[in-house]
């Protein structure tokens, strides 16, 4: 079969979209499937091997451009959109911070356009808000511990796949959405605005967003607010994302293309926290007021320069050079006292500091070995300069470090039959860390630091392995199975800046050695013509992980030999053209060794295993303009060694309408429809703390305006 030209197959990618997934709030779901079955199978970019969605042999999800819509048609927090859409994610915290919300219990590798947005030397815990979703065409999720992309993907890889430019004229569009509390509280609004506009102009091609969001403050099921949380607020904050590309074509095989993403979001700084009772059940709330300090934010720029050839001697070439500025600012704590010179006591706040830069190279051959065998190669580098500094005295928190990562694979995919298919490879990884001398700050002392720290230069090298397979049984089932390895650092910051006894130094710290997750998989997966099936079974193992326990109201990082397994199912059914259902069913649990006698003895809690959950969707096109979304989730109670951490479930029920009007399209969402009272997952599972013991958010009611021209 004669290869498309990349050029085409961009070309092609809005017609394919618009097809199957119409670009408005929701779809006409009629004929959509007919529709599906002539065109080609969406090949997975966050896959270094270009593997094709439903022939992997681990559990990938594909969230398109439609299902992103239908959940900003309900919910605008990103962390809540991919809860409701990737089984063995964590519900949501509805916060400025992604810290608990974990995925197949560990952490989760987060790529804009294969850019790795997370930070491996100190966790700030948002690396999923570093874009908005209205400039995302698609999230591509490789489930499970995963080398493909180095560093971090310890639990999988959430990869934002960016808007591309459609059409070969100007295409504009632009969409509003007002929010409000069910009671319409005047500071429990906000609103939402985007324009974006893209094109071609012979061989060049090009596009721009930009997206504005005002948010109120939060409103539980019995009309309170919400309390506000010192790490980050979502609520009563304003934002801002710009995005641009542009493109230029050599041939028809050849592509540069360059991008960038700026995206900001901020606290308005007018309420402060009251500390809620954890035993007597009363949640933490605000009340207006001036907090001490300045309003926490979130200043993130991504930029990459892309060149691609799909047919260089016989290859496809892929290769990338990005770049990123990180900026996080937390609240004032009353962790960090200072005297302002006066004999005044004040607090001080901190931020993380951190600049990443890099590249990945990919050479994929295919056609091998008569047709049957693909062999991928490729080099990634990256270097990362983090600190955390105390804001307004210029102490430092975290020491400026230095990593550096070099890494070298090879992949091979090989077709034994035409319904056998092996997949196996290898990856190389090199890091190592640079730490100057430094001294730690003792929490309890206005004008000291505590002791001195002699820095070093650790350095680590694994060599990684996966091996997979996949047999189609029949043209309807197919079974697959995989093991993998992922590559992670522990959160170095918490270690550097934790260390209370004098004479130590860096390159003696074994808490510094690196994180290697061992992931076993087999699944099984059914296409019938109006019904999908998929069940897989895991576990997911590390001799020396990293599980995080509060001391003293500070997170550390206790390396223990950690144990995961878990059940995923998902699937769904067209009852009619018009009606479609979707469900889903995951189960986790796992333990941990924390009396290092090498058996793992304590269940792991909240902060790292989500609940076990059901989930239920149904779209329906009652007419060829009006269409509408149901959706459920069940969270069941969870009991865990530590009785603090029970879970007692909850059960919550969105809903959204979508009109197509003569000009544009008009929608109205309404996030948990039933107004059920409840206290968030987090707060129940994850700690014990009357500061952090929140309610999630009530009705909430979102009204939209989109239109194209």
């Amino acid at each position: 079969m004669t290869a498309v030209p990349k050029r085409l197959q961009l070309l092609l990618a809005p017609a394919f979209f618009g097809a199957v997934f119409p670009i408005s709030a929701f779809s006409d779901v009629r004929g959509a499937r007919d529709a599906t079955t002539e065109l080609a199978p969406l090949v997975v970019s966050a896959t270094r091997n270009k593997s094709v969605e439903g022939e992997t042999p681990q559990k990938v999800t594909v969230i398109t451009r439609e299902q992103i819509e239908q959940q900003l048609a309900i919910t605008n927090d990103p962390g809540q959109v991919l809860s409701n859409l990737i089984p063995s994610y964590s519900p949501g915290r509805q916060k400025l911070s992604n810290a608990g919300e974990t995925f197949r219990g560990r952490s989760a590798l987060f790529l804009i356009d294969g850019v790795p947005q997370s930070n491996p030397i100190r966790d700030s815990a948002r690396d999923s808000y570093t874009i908005d979703l209205s400039m995302v065409e698609r999230i591509e999720v490789i489930h499970g511990a995963s080398a493909e992309h180095g560093l971090g993907a310890t639990g999988g890889i959430i990869n934002f796949v960016t808007k591309r430019p459609s059409g070969e004229t100007l295409n504009q569009s632009a969409n509003i959405k007002l929010i409000s509390d069910d009671d319409f509280q005047s500071d429990g609004q906000g609103y939402k605005a985007h324009y974006e506009a893209s094109g071609q102009r012979g061989q060049w091609d090009y596009l721009a967003g930009a997206t504005f969001q005002e948010r109120g403050v939060f409103y539980d099921g019995n009309d309170e607010r919400i309390g506000v949380a010192y790490p980050g607020e979502l609520q009563n904050s304003t934002s801002y994302d710009l995005m641009a590309k542009l493109g230029y074509w050599i041939d028809g095989d050849q592509n540069i293309e360059f991008m960038v993403n700026r995206f900001d979001l901020e606290g308005n700084g007018d309420y402060v926290p009251v500390a809620g009772d954890r035993d007597a059940g009363i949640p933490t709330t605000a009340e207006r007021g001036d907090p001490d300090g300045d309003p926490g934010y979130n200043e993130v720029t991504t930029a990459s320069l892309s060149y691609a050839h799909g047919n260089w001697l016989g290859n496809q070439v892929d290769a990338k050079l990005y770049s990123q500025t990180f900026r996080a600012q937390f609240a004032t704590t009353p962790f960090f006292p200072y005297d302002d010179g006066n004999g005044n006591t004040l607090y001080d706040q901190t931020r993380n500091e951190s600049d990443k830069i890099g590249g990945k190279f990919t050479l994929v051959r295919d056609g091998l070995f008569n047709d049957r065998l693909t062999m991928t190669t490729g080099v990634d580098l990256l270097q990362d300069q983090t600190k955390q500094v105390l804001v307004h005295t210029g102490r430092t928190y975290v020491p400026e470090s230095t990593f550096r990562n070099y890494a070298a694979f090879l992949q091979g995919d090989l077709a034994i039959t035409d319904a056998l298919t092996l997949q196996g490879g290898t990856r190389y990884e090199y890091a190592e860390l640079e730490v100057d001398t430094y001294q730690t700050i003792d929490r309890s002392n206005v004008t000291q630091d505590n002791v001195t720290v002699e820095g070093g230069n650790p350095d680590f090298d694994e060599t990684l392995f996966n091996f997979g397979v996949v047999y189609d049984l029949t043209g309807w089932a197919q079974l697959y199975g995989n093991y993998s390895e992922g590559f992670g650092m522990p959160d170095v910051g918490r270690v550097l800046r934790g260390i209370g006894d004098p004479g130590q130094d860096v390159d003696t710290l074994l808490t510094l050695q690196p994180i290697v997750t061992d992931n076993r998989e087999v699944g099984v997966r059914f296409n019938w013509e109006r019904y999908q099936l998929e069940v897989s079974y895991y576990e997911s193992d590390s001799d020396y992980g990293e599980r995080l326990t509060e001391v003293n109201g500070v997170w550390v990082g206790s390396r223990e030999k950690t144990e995961i397994q878990g059940v995923e199912v998902s699937g769904a059914m067209d009852v009619t053209d018009a009606h479609r259902l979707t469900l889903s069913y995951t189960h986790a649990e796992g333990e941990s060794d924390t009396d290092g006698d090498g058996n793992v003895d304590t269940d792991l809690t909240g902060i790292n295993i989500a609940p076990d959950t059901f989930r239920l969707g149904w779209n329906a096109a009652w007419t060829a303009g009006l269409t509408t979304r149901l959706q459920a989730a069940h969270y069941l109670d969870r009991d865990t060694d530590n009785a603090e951490l029970d879970f007692d479930g909850y059960t919550l029920l969105d809903a959204a309408v979508a009109y197509r009007l003569p000009v544009g399209n008009v929608s109205l969402g309404i996030e948990n429809l039933t107004d059920e009272d409840y206290f968030t997952y987090y707060s129940q599972a994850a700690r014990v703390s009357d500061e952090y013991y929140f309610k999630g958010r009530g009705r909430t009611v979102t009204l939209g305006y989109a239109v194209d021209f």
